[in-house]
């Protein structure tokens, strides 16, 4: 089984997980959102993702304004940097491009590892894991 908290194994992966990994590193993303406990889920993990799909990062945000100040100050000066309220899940979701890779930051007042991303990807890979990937 992948240890997902570890995005180590991206460096070994498909092509689009090698760049992924790159960006995420190269760029100190998770780093600048280590107090948040990030986790780097989605399509591109487990080798779902199709030619658009997004870099999805979960983070566990006690304090929106706090979590919205630090994302403007790390991210603000990136391409198409927003972000915005999602009411429906009690979150902010800050959204901006990297190279080709549109990049989804998504925090809430949920530990990381009991967000529904994560959960539904583990569930997501032990399916693939158990019935392959066609």
């Amino acid at each position: 089984m992948i240890n997902f908290l570890d995005i180590s194994y991206l460096k070994t992966g498909t092509e689009r997980q090698r760049k992924a990994y790159r960006v995420l590193t190269e760029r100190a993303i998770l780093e600048n959102l280590a107090q948040y406990n990030p986790i780097f889920t989605g399509t591109i993990p487990i080798n779902i993702d199709i030619e658009n799909s997004d870099l999805d990062i979960i983070c566990y945000a006690q304090d929106d304004k706090k979590f919205e100040n630090d994302l403007t100050y790390h991210f603000k000066h990136e391409r198409g940097f927003n972000i915005k309220e999602n009411k429906k899940f009690s979150a902010l979701k800050a959204n901006f491009f990297i190279d080709d890779f549109e990049i989804e930051i998504f925090g809430q007042n949920v530990p990381t590892k009991q967000q529904n991303a994560y959960r539904h990807m583990l569930i997501e890979h032990k399916i693939l894991q158990e019935k392959g990937e066609d």
